[in-house]
């Protein structure tokens, strides 16, 4: 074979080459025994194309295929990966591994819902229920407001006798109580109004995949069910104040 000069390397790539010469020693001296049979063949950075009976310095940072007496490829040496290849590697494993448990995940999920509701008259029934705790909290809101306006009515009838005065100071804790009862039903109602948008907004985005799992489509197919972490949370009962 000729006589090869080593190829300069980037400063960046200079520990690399360094543990890449290091690897081709170590393989070259392991090798010694084979080296009448083997062929060493790579592609050098600039295009030329080696082939040696022994591991190749100008491809020191390039594949070398080994190859059998009969042509054929036993192996392929790689060199080693630098800190930066090392963790784009890292970064594009874990991203596989993330999209293959959100795939298994999105699968039992689907499979899952599937199971729960066969028909669309087992989806109404189970919207119906979540929604039934919702209603039933408003309804104790309402009917405490009610309550309220009406213990409200002598306390107003009362302070009319002191306009223009200070009121008394138990007539005016009174009724600051009573704005006060009256604000925190006012708001469990709103909030138990978005509480059933909420929910009808899952059931919905549920029926609409359940329509397809039923019509065929592969469990899994669909991705991610927008909300699914979240289920349909327990109103909160109305506290009587």
């Amino acid at each position: 074979m000729g006589k090869r000069g080593m190829i300069s390397a980037p400063a960046g790539n200079a520990k690399r080459l360094g543990a890449a010469l290091c690897l081709l020693a170590g393989l070259a001296g392991a090798g010694a025994a084979l080296a009448a049979t083997t062929i060493y063949t790579c592609t050098d950075p600039s295009g030329k194309k080696h082939t040696s009976d022994r591991l190749i310095r100008e491809c020191a940072l390039r594949d070398h295929r080994v190859l059998n007496p009969d042509g054929t490829v036993r192996r392929v040496i790689t060199p080693p990966l630098t800190g930066e290849e090392r963790a784009a590697q890292e970064a594009r494993e874990s991203e596989a591994t993330a999209e293959r448990t959100a795939q298994l995940d999105a699968m039992r999920r689907d499979r899952s819902l599937a199971q729960r509701f066969p028909d669309e008259a087992a989806h109404n029934k189970a919207r119906a229920a979540a929604l039934d705790d919702v209603h039933k909290a408003v309804a104790l809101s309402e009917k405490r407001l009610a309550t309220l306006a009406i213990e409200r009515k002598p306390l107003l009838a009362e302070a009319e006798f002191y306009q223009g005065k200070p009121l008394p100071a138990k007539l005016k804790q009174d009724l600051d109580a009573n704005d006060a009862s009256t604000d925190a039903q006012r708001s469990l109602i709103q909030n138990q109004q978005a509480e059933e948008v909420r929910i009808n907004a899952l059931f919905d985005a549920e029926l609409a995949r359940l329509k397809r799992l039923w019509a065929g489509a592969p469990p899994g197919s669909m991705g991610v069910l927008p909300g699914a972490s979240a289920p349909p949370a327990t109103p909160r009962k109305a506290a009587a104040k």
